[in-house]
């Protein structure tokens, strides 16, 4: 009797075995055509989504284009060297200390920056017979005459990336609509919603938004960047040339700023 219980007990795992193995070659093709079902695809390029989203992004690629060569041609245009060049200020200074203004007015002549040009036009309005104040006023309302038609251009350059940062989302957004009336045509074309059928349409409809802000996100940052920009190099431009009229001042009023100040008091 108890051998015949230890018989019984030890056939079991061979039972169990076999029974494992049998399932196991019978469901292994349905597992692994399952498998191969849910498989990711091949991964998808930068490439292939731009194809998908259609022919919006013809215009989005002319409008990342254009911002990328408005932020290359401002920054250039917009250097520190183009407006204050360090050696031309000081020379000039040295000139205007010694008031030598005829002498400063040809060196600045003959630099294209923005400082050397504002003091060609203005240091000409300079007057002598006014020790006092060397015509300062009328100084200044030629440089600033001569900074609001320079500005002008400069802030026209710039301009052109609110522009961009405009049209771009616009573009997008016809992507976007034009994307969406194709799966509507697809879907009343078929007796049953398919969503396979739509993926198309709608990939184009959500990648040209995308692409659309990708775009003007950046337009717009760099827009008021270089904007601040150009209004840091165009102050900096006036503080150098009104240093160079104090410098003047100083050195034809010296005498009379040193008689005001009081050296001891009056017994």
């Amino acid at each position: 009797m108890p051998r015949t219980s230890l018989q019984r007990g030890s056939s079991q795992p061979l039972i169990t075995l076999g029974i494992v193995l049998i399932a196991g070659t019978v469901l292994a093709p349905e597992l692994l055509a399952q498998d191969a079902e849910v498989a990711p695809e091949a991964k998808i390029t930068v490439f292939d989504q731009i194809k998908e989203g259609g022919w919006a992004m013809y215009p989005l690629g002319a409008c990342s284009l254009a911002m990328v060569a408005l932020v290359i041609y401002n920054f250039i245009q917009l250097g520190r060297s183009k407006f204050v060049p360090d050696d031309l200020r000081q020379q000039i200074h040295e000139y205007m200390a010694g008031c030598k203004v005829r002498s400063a007015i040809e060196v600045a002549s003959t630099s294209p920056s923005f400082l050397g040009r504002m003091l060609a036009t203005s240091l000409p309005h300079v007057d002598a017979t006014e020790p006092e104040t060397l015509g300062r006023e009328h100084v200044e309302d030629a440089m600033a005459d001569f900074t609001a038609r320079e500005n002008r251009a400069y802030m026209t350059m710039i301009g052109y990336l609110g522009v961009v940062a405009q049209i771009a989302p616009m573009m997008g957004l016809m992507g976007t609509v034009s994307g969406m009336i194709g799966a509507f045509n697809k879907l009343r074309g078929l007796e049953s919603p398919d969503a396979s059928v739509l993926a198309e349409n709608i990939s184009e409809a959500l990648i040209t938004t995308l692409s659309g802000l990708v775009i003007a996100v950046p337009a717009i940052i760099f827009f008021f960047v270089l904007r601040n920009r150009l209004n840091r190099l165009v102050a900096d431009s006036h503080e150098a040339a009104s240093d160079m009229i104090d410098a003047s001042l100083n050195t034809l009023n010296a005498d009379q700023q040193l008689a005001k100040v009081p050296e001891g008091l009056a017994s």
